[in-house]
């Protein structure tokens, strides 16, 4: 095979643009394999470890667009890189501009064009992101800021503007909130009803809204408030707030709080929003110390499952329901471990995660700790166990590909499959692999095809290793463009074993490894 690449200087695409033209070039008869990225230190190394490195990738800096092809020869691999160039060329319109239609001079002209606008999404580079998100604020709109890698000092600078005008600003790296029943990034199609939910967990998010629309409830408002929300240097400013406007919000009679281990400081002063609450509160602070405020109607979740059951059984009037549902679920995980466990190889006993969602990378490391011991991680609860080369796996390990590491002018991993899938095949090969386990996320603004993306990796995977396990969860719904039985039927056709929640994944996955040998 052949590799050529070709750098373009201070060149910058959109992650969607760069994956579909990936996407294209690979289906280019001749091409075994290409990477198109912004050539950050973090992109650099993923390219080599893909095997795709050419001396060119040393000539470009963070700011440069760096296109690479591996074909069956040079002729193949220049013609690619001809394509890539065509298909990144800006789109015109008949007189040599931009496509037609109506464009704002700036922020305050879209406002005036747009009338009665109250909310902005701002999804630009993250060193452009900050001063974009401001000047929506100071002209009056609450903000999503969907973009990442935008500094903690202007965050907290974005944040504390925000509570002055009274707005939310919810981000920076906020991917999922639903407003007025209108699902914005990466959100999914669930049922309207009487729960809300506020969280700095995106992924969290998907996970406990879809899975209270698939129990037969809804939601009245979702409200994203950004991972790094409650670190103790932003003092959880959009949590708190959205807290306080679904206790005031006429369509919610029940609120869920989603996050990640808020620091210790901030956990305390969000608990004590939470007493002045006059609705009940369901929470979920995934690894966090939470003490019962002095509340009657407070109900802390261990799990994202955990918590989406409460909050609809909750709002059903059969709390009882609660228990019957997670016994079901967890037979159900025991029944399917057992048959898988026997299989295995002697020495064949050691899981790993490759997770889209930061949260459930969170919600595996709790939920197996007390099953098989402590993971491995490039985001660990525990930094004894912070994997010193997030892309060289050893022992039972989880990965979050969501991490900034790996999204730096790359397409986030919900959309693009490519690096999971090659990790995927590689460490099927690995004889002591057990249980692969995957998360597989739904809904508007994620992978549109995912069967179409993931299976070939999944059957190639099976075929490197006949007694390999793989285990899913599809968080998504009915309604959501993908349609989750049918990815679900597609999934288990392949002979992925599919659970109808992260942590029942989890559950399955661990009693594998734990039946095989593979805790500690």
């Amino acid at each position: 095979m052949f590799i050529k690449s070709i750098v373009k200087k201070g060149v910058y695409h959109d992650s969607v643009s760069l994956m579909k033209t990936a996407r294209e070039l690979n289906s280019v008869k001749g091409v075994g394999d290409c990477a198109i990225v912004m050539a950050t230190k973090e992109n650099k190394g993923i390219v080599k470890a893909s095997g795709l490195y050419n001396p060119e990738l040393d000539k470009a800096g963070d700011n440069d667009l760096v296109i690479t092809v591996k074909a069956r020869d040079e002729e193949s691999a220049a013609d690619a890189l001809k394509k890539a160039e065509e298909l990144l060329k800006p789109v015109t319109g008949a007189k040599g501009g931009t496509a037609p239609g109506a464009k704002a001079k700036g922020i305050e002209n879209a406002v005036q064009m747009l009338g009665g606008a109250d909310l902005a999404i701002v999804s630009v580079a993250g060193r452009f992101a900050g001063k974009v998100a401001m000047d929506c604020l100071q002209n009056g709109l609450h903000v999503m800021l969907f973009s990442d890698n935008v500094s903690l000092e202007t965050e907290i600078e974005l944040k504390k503007t925000a509570f002055k005008k009274n707005l939310l600003m919810m981000g920076p790296d906020c991917g999922t909130a639903i407003i007025n029943g209108a699902p914005l990034a990466f959100a999914n199609s669930v049922g309207r009803g009487n729960i809300g939910i506020v969280a700095a967990a995106g992924t969290g998010l998907q996970e406990v809204s879809s899975l209270i629309s698939n129990e037969g409830g809804g939601i009245s408002q979702a409200i994203g408030a950004g991972s790094r929300d409650v670190k103790k240097e932003v003092g959880a400013v959009t949590f708190i707030q959205g807290l306080k406007a679904l206790d005031e919000d006429k369509a919610t009679s029940l609120i869920i709080l989603i996050s990640k281990p808020p620091h210790p400081q901030v956990l305390k002063k969000i608990l004590a929003e939470v007493k002045k609450v006059k609705k009940p509160v369901v929470a979920v602070f995934l690894g966090g110390d939470v003490k019962l405020p002095s509340k009657k109607d407070f109900y802390p979740a261990d799990t994202l499952e955990e918590a989406a059951l409460k909050a609809v059984y909750l709002a059903k009037g059969d709390p009882r329901k609660v228990r019957e549902r997670l016994f079901d679920i967890n037979r159900e995980a025991a029944s399917a471990a057992e048959a898988e466990a026997k299989n295995k190889r002697a020495g064949q006993k050691y899981l790993k995660g490759l997770f889209s969602g930061g949260t459930f990378v969170s919600e595996v490391q709790l939920v197996l700790k007390e099953m098989i011991g402590p993971l491995w991680s490039n985001a660990p609860l525990d930094m004894k166990y912070k994997l010193p080369d997030s892309l060289k796996l050893k022992g039972n390990c989880v990965i979050d590909m969501g991490e900034d590491e790996f999204t730096v002018g790359r397409p986030h991993p919900m959309i693009d499959y490519s690096l999971r899938n090659k990790m995927m095949v590689s460490e099927a090969k690995r004889p002591e692999t057990a249980v692969i386990l995957l998360d597989v996320v739904l809904g508007y603004g994620s992978n549109p095809r995912p069967l179409d993306d993931i299976l070939p990796a999944v059957n190639e995977a099976f075929k490197n290793n006949k007694t390999l396990s793989i285990a899913a969860s599809v968080t998504g719904t009915e309604t959501d463009p993908q349609v989750r039985s049918v990815v679900a039927a597609g999934l288990k056709k392949a002979g992925v074993m599919v659970m109808p929640s992260n942590a029942s994944a989890c559950r399955l996955a661990g009693e594998i490894v734990r039946r095989s040998g593979g805790g500690v």
